[in-house]
């Protein structure tokens, strides 16, 4: 039996735990806040509960395997998961409005069709099989196995299967020979096989966009993120995100893990060249291991862990998007034939890609993902409901500040005109609201500059990948969202997953 301590209480630190006990092994978790979860965090008020994180699920096989591995209960005794459909409303700047069914391909389309004309399913569904050929390159790799810790390690051919782009770009003709190759993006996609639609390159680009990549920027490969969700679904969990957290706890009650809230910890202690513990606000907890599931860059920028040969003042983290959400307590009740999740596109793309790429003021008209779950148990009556809007933005940095007196709310009044404009007529509805910023996130999970942690994707010479499972430290193992295989709910519980098989059972 070893003695483990793992760093932080959000989903890839809970779903570590859980399995490390399970294993065997004797478990402390040390959060800094006073709860668990993380990024899948709750508000409540008069009645009304919102998800702060994520709202809705892809790959809920993770937590089915979660839930068989580390208890007796599958996953649908633990918590009510439904599937959404249709999976999304989209609405776009000339007025076209497409509905998308749930996990049906040939549904998609058929929608996109008849709201394109004939010839855009054929076009979108090409580029969906691309999606599956990335899909089948790329699941074991980074999602299923461990990558190693230096790249270099690796033999040409493993190297490549990382960091090399499997989208099937077609063979250059003409001049085009002459010039230089360079990588695809989901623009070059959109242009050289959606042939530049609107309507389906923004369809294109909405997943990378909502995992905090601007599709300006986002290797080909990213067409596997619409791939996924539109073949293996999407899903919804009654009561929130928030209460798969729970029954996440739960389970690592159930296997006797100890968890120690309001424990920051102040750095990792090595100790004849391993890690051996950690010291915390509260004193030194010893340990055989230690497994860190917070921001890798707050982990070692700020130097709780010193990677060797890299001091922490020459740590230089990567800044990314973050969230911008308001919930909207409304009076009035839900209307009939609302779709659970509906995505207002951006009335100018090229102006949402310069202020997510170029460090400009955010976007005054971006994509809005409007989430509206019919779900009593998070409104007081039938006669009101609670709508979550969420836009990717730039984060907090020099040339924008969301702690700025009115900004936020001004920003606010902007998403909600935007939204209303589409014919939402969500506005004269409001009884209260609340703004988040990449600020709360920064806030209440310490991630550095309150970025969305983004999934792991191949091509860029590995720039899409992340830190690996077991550092450079020995003793000292990552999780979570800025960890192999990346961000997403789905993607810290294989991270989990992934290091439990590493350190293996007791």
């Amino acid at each position: 039996m070893a003695k483990i301590v793992v760093i932080g209480a959000g989903m890839s630190g809970l779903a570590a735990a859980s399995r490390l006990a399970t294993l065997g092994h004797r478990v402390t978790v040390c959060e800094a806040s006073g709860t668990y979860g993380g990024m899948v965090g709750r508000y409540e008020r008069d009645g009304f509960a919102f998800d702060t994180g994520p709202g809705l699920l892809s790959l809920p096989a993770v937590y089915r395997d979660l839930a068989l591995k580390t208890g007796k209960e599958p996953l649908e005794q633990l918590v009510e998961l439904a599937p959404v459909d249709p999976e999304s409303r989209h609405l776009f700047p000339d007025g076209t409005a497409v509905t998308l069914p749930n996990a049906s391909r040939g549904g998609v389309s058929q929608a996109l069709d008849t709201a394109f004309g004939a010839g855009a399913g054929a076009r979108w569904s090409e580029v969906m099989n691309h999606g599956r050929t990335v899909w089948e390159a790329t699941r074991r790799p980074l999602l299923e196995e461990p990558r190693p810790t230096f790249l270099d390690d690796l033999s040409p051919a493993e190297r490549a299967a990382l960091t090399a782009d499997p989208y099937p770009v077609p063979p250059r003709t003409g001049l085009a020979r002459l010039r230089r190759p360079r990588p695809w993006t989901l623009l070059d996609v959109a242009r050289l096989q959606l042939g530049d639609h609107p309507g389906l390159t923004a369809l294109l680009g909405e997943p990378a966009l909502r995992h905090g990549i601007s599709p300006s920027l986002a290797p080909a490969g990213a067409t596997v993120l619409p791939y996924m969700e539109q073949s293996f679904g999407v899903w919804y969990v009654r009561g929130g995100m928030r209460a798969l957290a729970d029954a996440v706890y739960r389970r690592c009650e159930l296997r006797k893990v100890e968890f120690r809230f309001g424990t920051p910890v102040t750095r990792v202690v090595v100790a004849d060249g391993r890690a051996a513990g950690v010291e915390t606000a509260h004193g030194r907890i010893d340990a055989d291991l230690v497994v860190s599931a917070i921001d890798t860059d707050v982990l070692f920028g700020r130097g709780i862990a010193e990677w060797p040969e890299l001091p922490a003042d020459e740590w230089e983290p990567f800044e990314v998007p973050g969230r911008f959400s308001v919930l909207l307590a409304l009076r009035g009740a839900r209307p009939e034939g609302t779709v659970h999740r509906t995505v207002v596109h951006a009335a100018d793309p090229a102006a949402e890609a310069n202020a997510l790429t170029l460090s400009e003021p955010p976007c005054e008209r971006p994509t809005v993902q409007v989430l509206r779950p019919d779900d009593p148990t998070l409104r007081p009556d039938d006669g009101h409901e609670s709508v979550v809007l969420t836009a990717t933005v730039p984060a907090q940095e020099e040339d924008v500040d969301w702690t700025a007196p009115g900004f936020a709310d001004r920003y606010a009044d902007q998403l909600l005109a935007h939204v209303d404009a589409a014919g939402l007529g969500l506005r004269d509805r409001v009884l209260w609201r609340v703004v988040r910023t990449p600020e709360d996130t920064r806030r209440e999970t310490g991630a550095v500059f309150g970025s969305v942690p983004r999934p792991a994707l191949a091509g860029s010479s590995g720039h899409w990948l992340h830190a690996a499972n077991e550092s450079a430290v020995p003793g000292l193992y990552l999780v979570g969202g800025n960890a192999h295989p990346g961000g997403g709910l789905a993607r810290v519980g294989m991270s989990a997953c992934i290091t439990a098989g590493l350190i293996g059972p007791a």
